[in-house]
């Protein structure tokens, strides 16, 4: 599976084009290293370790939708 696939079925991203552009923008990390390649091959087992990276705006926009943001990790 490809990793914008893997997100868009995790709901990271609303369609496959919109993960396709946070992957190229940097946004997009699987376990501890960062992914720019669109076409980065993700195995079942890797699936668990698709995360935003620790700096993502994205990542903040999302939790504060969801209102899961913690305020004390925002400084």
């Amino acid at each position: 599976r490809r990793l914008p696939v893997v997100m868009h079925r995790l709901r990271m991203a609303e369609t496959i084009k919109d993960g396709v552009k946070f992957i190229e923008q940097g946004h997009v990390r699987v376990g501890p290293n960062l992914i720019t390649d669109p076409a980065y091959l993700v195995t079942r087992n890797m699936e668990d370790y698709v995360t935003w990276t620790d700096n993502s705006k994205i990542e903040k926009n999302v939790l504060k939708y969801r209102n899961q943001i913690d305020d004390f990790e925002l400084s």
